[in-house]
């Protein structure tokens, strides 16, 4: 402990303030520190005895063989606490404040002690609670797995062996979920296909027969049959291009701006009137507002008068008649409708066996076109399926043998169309957009003259 020396101020130590600000206690706090440092880490070395430092060995110095000394040290490292448990382990030599802390008891020291001795008379009487019980039952069998398990080394079964089967396989008394539920750990493999994996997408075949006139060598009759198929597509295709352009273009006639804001400037002035009509329309409303004015000053209203007149008993007696007379001709029409119904039933019977009829017909008519639209593509996306149709050659084209034939369409994107027939592809267009053209400059400050300054103009004259 360093005692500090010199001259003291006398100054005024009455707050906490003043005190801590002029009383000098560094001396007194490394003296703490060291005790607390002696106190974690241990005395210093020069006060600590030999006996503790150093240890005297008493081991012989004959040879020890490997196995006695891993003998040694797995025996010495059990001896040893886990190291996931130094975390809760102090590392410090202070000793800890509170003497008596409290500590969770183990299930066994809770129990009481009559308890324990109630279960011992049991186990010694033959009576064995359920967990006791239990944990043999659980000791037998994991006993029996690790006598059936494969030893290192040793290949029992035979993984490549295709005569993996079980009864419940075979069972057709046993649900499907049943089945999967037993072959779960029995090394057999549970594969479950898709529903929609298992139907085919269509009916149509993978690769389509080709036309007979679309051979190198076709028959006359074979040949006119594919350009009469053809020629019925390609006017189809006309037809409805016609169709919209009469229906779009054809439509509206072809004026000039003039002739057309000459038109609009008519068609919006309809129901305006003229001067002349104007005129004649002033000259009626003035006649009118001069007869009103005169009727108004001689004290005679516009207006004809109303009186109030009420009917008499008489009236509304032939009233109340009439309205029975009206109801009771109603409920005779009904009557009559009623027993003329009663007449028409075999003519009803027969409109209901027509409808019956009519409706079997839409039926079948209905499942016809279920039938074919099954050989048809289905919408799979916003783009339409467009079919290439046949390849054909004309008949000065066609060669008749394999060596002058012509290529005619391409293999790859008949495939590919023939996936998108069968529903596996869904239709589609090209999506590349095309890219901006760039134009390209030199800045003014980047120029290089390159005959001046690389080339050398003379040189290249040199070598012209």
């Amino acid at each position: 402990m360093a005692i500090s020396s010199g001259k003291r101020k006398r100054v005024s130590k009455k707050t906490k303030f003043a005190w801590r600000k002029h009383s000098n206690v560094a001396d007194i706090q490394e003296f703490l520190q060291d005790k607390w440092d002696e106190e974690r880490l241990g005395a210093p070395l020069e006060t600590v005895p030999s006996d503790e430092i150093f240890v005297l060995d008493t081991t012989s110095k004959q040879a020890q063989t490997s196995q006695t000394l891993s003998r040694q040290q797995r025996k010495i490292n059990a001896s040893r606490p886990l190291k996931g448990f130094s975390a809760l382990q102090p590392h410090t030599q202070v000793p800890d404040p509170i003497k008596k802390r409290n500590r969770v008891k183990t299930p066994e020291e809770r129990k009481s002690a009559l308890v324990k001795v109630a279960l011992q008379n049991n186990i010694q009487n033959g009576v064995f609670p359920y967990k006791y019980v239990n944990a043999l039952e659980e000791r037998r069998l994991y006993e029996l797995k690790k006598e059936k398990k494969e030893k290192r080394g040793e290949f029992l079964k035979d993984i490549w062996s295709k005569n993996q089967n079980h009864s419940i396989q075979s069972d057709p008394w046993a649900n499907p979920v049943t089945k999967v539920h037993n072959l779960r750990n029995t090394g057999i493999p549970v594969k479950k296909i898709a529903n929609d994996l298992q139907k085919k997408k269509s009916l149509l075949p993978a690769v389509e027969p080709p036309h007979p006139g679309m051979s190198y060598n076709p028959s006359f009759k074979d040949h006119q049959d594919l350009l009469r198929t053809v020629a019925e597509d390609e006017n189809k295709i006309i037809k409805e291009e016609k169709h919209i352009i009469r229906v779009t273009k054809d439509m509206f006639r072809k004026i000039s701006s003039t002739e057309k804001t000459n038109e609009w400037i008519v068609e919006m002035s309809e129901g305006m009137l003229s001067n002349s009509n104007e005129e004649i329309v002033d000259t009626k409303v003035k006649a009118e507002s001069d007869d009103d004015e005169g009727l108004i000053s001689s004290g005679i209203s516009v207006n004809p008068p109303v009186q109030n007149k009420k009917k008499s008993v008489q009236q509304r007696r032939k009233q109340r008649e009439q309205l029975d007379l009206e109801n009771q001709k109603r409920a005779l029409k009904r009557e009559k409708k009623k027993i003329g119904d009663i007449h028409k039933i075999k003519v009803l019977q027969k409109d209901l066996q027509l409808a019956e009829k009519r409706q079997a017909k839409l039926r079948e008519l209905r499942k016809i076109n279920i039938e074919k639209n099954k050989l048809k593509p289905k919408m799979l996306s916003a783009t339409k399926f467009e079919d290439l149709g046949p390849d054909f050659q004309m008949g000065q084209d066609i060669s008749g043998n394999l060596r002058a034939v012509k290529k005619e369409g391409s293999l790859l994107l008949d495939r590919f169309k023939s996936l998108q027939k069968r529903n596996i592809l869904e239709p589609s267009k090209k999506a590349h957009t095309k890219k901006p053209k760039v134009k390209k400059y030199t800045k003014p400050g980047f120029k290089e003259d390159w005959e001046k300054t690389v080339a050398r103009k003379g040189a290249i004259t040199k070598g012209k």
